[in-house]
């Protein structure tokens, strides 16, 4: 008889978090101040709805709007943001065209709620096949976590793979599963990125407007496991309630579950240290 999973007995992590207003030019007025943006407290009660522990966040400021932001200050917020509320852990954003991220990644990471980096190479505009050497081989430096966007002109899922192979030192988080580009995209890039990489430091968070599709991340989980899945929910742009009962409201056995939703993140971030 299978193991019967309670929602409650978990506490998750969200491996995929912001704060902040998202300030893109081809949105709206109302998607910017209500449905894209929230402050540290409305993620933080969004994140208690979703019984979250820890949420890993990097500010939409230093994410948006594209091409005309400033990485260093807004990890600078961050920093001081993330030591303020319990429950937040930090991404250092490094942006490659700001070469100066890399000193200040390189001292935020010392700091004690610092978990990891955030690269997005569509809000930044550049292609990751041109700069992933740079960016990995700083991560393999350090032996930290990148969580990477993934599913776009620049980002594509398969460019990610090299830098993989060739840092194994670095672990890379494609971000979104099943983002294909746009609606009519692929639902499988992610996937077949980490089936075709030769080892096992590739891994795929669920947030997406994707993670809806019906049994998608069933089909990722029978493909490659649940070992390399991560709960993220791109929280505030979209809804983290959602996106944790898109989790637990899956076919997957309750110990896929908790994988997923908690064990794995602590696993690859070493979080038992924050208890």
């Amino acid at each position: 008889m299978a193991e019967e999973f309670f929602a409650g007995e978990v506490q998750a992590v969200d491996v995929h978090g912001h704060y902040g207003n998202y300030d893109q030019d081809e949105i709206s007025e109302l998607q910017r101040e209500i449905f894209f943006s929230a402050d540290v407290e409305e993620v933080l009660r969004r994140a208690r709805h979703a019984r979250t522990q820890f949420t890993i966040v990097s500010p939409l400021s230093g994410l948006t709007p594209v091409g005309r932001l400033d990485v260093l200050e807004a990890n600078e917020e961050a920093s001081k943001i993330v030591d303020e509320n319990e429950g937040l852990l930090q991404y250092a954003i490094i942006n490659p065209l700001q070469r100066e991220s890399y000193d200040q990644a390189e001292d935020i990471l010392q700091r004690p709620k610092c978990v990891g980096i955030k690269i997005h190479p569509e809000s930044h505009q550049y292609p990751i096949a041109e700069h992933g050497d740079s960016i990995f081989g700083f991560a393999a430096k350090h032996q930290t976590v990148v969580l990477a966007h993934s599913g776009d002109i620049n980002s594509a899922p398969g460019d990610y793979v090299p830098f993989a192979d060739c840092y194994p030192e670095a672990k890379i988080i494609l971000a979104h599963l099943g983002n294909g580009g746009a609606a009519a995209g692929s639902p499988e890039l992610q996937v077949r990125a980490l089936q075709r990489a030769k080892g096992d430091n590739l891994y795929i968070d669920t947030s997406s407007a994707r993670s809806i599709l019906p049994g998608l991340l069933e089909w990722a989980v029978k493909e490659v496991g649940a070992d390399r899945i991560l709960y993220g929910t791109d929280t505030p742009v979209y809804y983290a309630p959602m996106q944790w009962a898109r989790v637990v409201c899956t076919d997957l056995s309750a110990d896929e579950k908790r994988k997923i939703l908690r064990e794995n993140a602590f696993a690859l971030f070493d979080l038992q240290s924050y208890l």
